[in-house]
């Protein structure tokens, strides 16, 4: 197969990152990839907010099962714009994980159980929705390619033509 099927293949949630920083020139390849993620009728009703620092922790408080965000070198939010749809922040969240696994930084999805406060502590206009974001670092020590349960196998979840 090709290097981006087995880079779509070898992506895995990491939740172990390094104490430093991400480079910019990294950060910014991972928003120009979501920036460039196709959308319906390619509206783009998403913005995505970068959180570093102190901040880190104020946004893990969010959600539940957050360690990784507190862990991270920095946490993309990714803000639904009013009148966009959870469908197209899944295919950017997707586009971000998958950039930066290619350029070499970790990433975990991250879901912000109380979105309303996200919302708050990230000063989005009302009507925006802030429940997903991806947490991003370079992998840590304890971040080794080793698989945690496998797949169901394709018979258990692959229908074709119906049910």
């Amino acid at each position: 197969m090709s290097e981006s099927y087995d880079l779509i293949m070898k992506l895995r949630a990491i939740r172990d990152f390094r104490p430093e920083p991400v480079s910019e020139e990294h950060l910014e390849a991972i928003l120009e990839a979501a920036r460039w993620t196709g959308s319906s009728k390619n509206r783009q009703d998403w913005s995505f907010v970068v959180v570093t620092g102190d901040r880190l922790q104020g946004l893990a408080e969010c959600g539940d099962f957050t360690d990784p965000v507190r862990h991270s070198a920095a946490t993309i939010v990714l803000v639904k714009e009013e009148g966009g749809n959870m469908f197209d922040i899944g295919r950017a969240a997707q586009n971000i994980m998958l950039a930066a696994k290619a350029i070499g930084v970790a990433s975990c999805p991250i879901t912000l159980h109380r979105s309303g406060e996200a919302r708050e502590f990230l000063g989005a206009p009302e009507g925006t929705e802030t429940r997903y974001a991806v947490a991003l670092g370079y992998p840590g020590d304890a971040a080794s390619p080793r698989r945690f349960g496998g797949r169901k196998p394709a018979e258990a979840v692959v229908r074709h033509q119906r049910y």
